[in-house]
């Protein structure tokens, strides 16, 4: 996953100028200061546990979660509707083994009334029990396991990112048609496996044939050649992959260097080329064409705005994960402005109610059973000047949770 510096893992293990200003005056504007409308709730103080990961690999993630977490509060006076929100930032880490204690804290030491954040699925499965036996609500702010908010979903968790397969699907639908190929890479742990099926199962449907596809060893392999001849012999037309991180830098460089990005284009999911592993892969990124739900180049006035604030803030770029939890303090605004209370139950009902999010960077986007249902982008590496930027090459439309 894209990150503002390269680590060895990634993610997981894994918007138009009428709806802004529809926002503005309907329900405040996500970028601007004071609500424009009085909220109906009863207001008073509300504690929300930012659940980042502030050690080890996932560092840069959470920097940038908790940028765009306190830029909407600093812009919004501090307010969830009339709710002034206290913030208890607690560290996921990189596993489970960290994060569910730190979940643990905040529910029963901090008292915290709303959950926000969390990088590590397997850390965001691993509390659903946790949060549904407290009854607290619990927004996924980056988490990107089908079964977050999959069949067996509990009612107090929502997510304001992704699906795994739900990034790769729209790709895959894109590229595929009647005798159309493609050779399909991912690591082999459970981020890489839900994306690879994801493009895998749209391609085909769409008429494609895939010929090929390798599972590396995730977090091990450093040595792409093996993966490479092959699909230099498999004669497909394109490559699709998943890798984030470290392993998205060494990929790409790799594919480059052995020859095949003027041969066969290589496309993925957008964490291959999203935030600092961009940078890290240079010039040998150029050309490389991702999907995603944002970047920085979407032309609309939410993202301009937000893209000018980040910016002059704390003199970065921001990253589709600030926008993931920038949205999720929108939305929770959204909820807060509404609800008629703090507790589980009721704030559920009310992100029930939000609606269409049409002041977001992303674009308008919306609740399709607790996780959005929004559009996705086709990118393409080019460089501006001495930037390297994920330029939008095309629409791809909407998707809601696939897999």
């Amino acid at each position: 996953m894209a990150e503002s510096s390269v680590s060895r893992r990634h993610l997981l293990g894994v918007l138009g100028a009428a709806g802004f200003t529809a926002a503005m005056s309907a329900c405040g504007s996500s970028v601007g200061g004071d609500d424009a409308e009085e909220s109906t709730s009863h207001g008073g103080p509300v504690k929300v546990g930012l659940v980042i990961p502030q050690a080890g690999v996932y560092t840069p993630l959470g920097g940038d979660m908790k940028r765009a977490w306190d830029l909407w509060l600093e812009r919004h006076g501090g307010k969830f509707g009339n709710y002034t929100v206290t913030t208890v930032t607690a560290d996921e880490g990189e596993t489970p083994q960290t994060g569910v204690p730190a979940v643990q804290k905040l529910l029963q030491s901090d008292q915290v009334d709303i959950l926000v954040g969390i990088v590590n699925s397997a850390t965001a499965l691993g509390v659903k029990d946790m949060v549904a036996e407290a009854k607290k609500l619990l927004v996924v702010s980056n988490a990107g396991a089908n079964a977050i908010t999959g069949a067996s979903r509990s009612p107090y968790i929502w997510r304001t990112s992704f699906t795994n397969s739900q990034v790769s699907a729209p790709l895959g639908t894109h590229l595929g048609g009647p005798g159309r190929t493609a050779y399909a890479v991912a690591p082999d742990y459970a981020a890489g496996a839900e994306a690879s099926a994801g493009f895998i199962n749209a391609f085909k449907a769409a008429g494609g044939t895939v010929v090929g596809e390798d599972k590396p060893a995730f977090g091990k392999t450093q040595d792409y050649q093996p993966v490479l001849s092959k699909i230099q012999a498999s004669g497909a037309q394109m490559t699709y992959c998943f890798f984030a991180g470290a392993e998205a830098v060494t990929f790409v460089k790799q594919y480059a260097q052995f020859g095949l990005a003027a041969k066969i284009p290589l496309y993925g999911s957008g964490f291959l080329t999203e935030g600092g592993v961009l940078a890290a892969q240079a010039d040998a990124a150029v050309g490389v064409q991702t999907s995603l739900h944002y970047t920085t180049e979407l032309d609309n006035a939410a993202n301009k705005e937000f893209r000018g604030a980040y910016q002059s803030k704390y003199n970065a770029t921001p990253t589709v994960y600030a926008v993931q939890t920038w949205d999720a303090a929108n939305v929770l605004n959204r909820a807060l402005r509404v609800t008629s209370g703090l507790g589980g139950d009721a704030l559920a009902s009310a992100m029930g109610a939000v609606g269409t999010v049409d002041d977001s960077p992303r674009g308008p986007w919306r609740f399709t059973g607790q996780s959005p249902t929004q559009k996705f982008y086709l990118r393409k590496v080019e460089k501006q000047g001495s930037a390297l930027v994920n330029a939008v090459v095309k629409d791809l439309g909407e998707s809601s949770q696939a897999g």
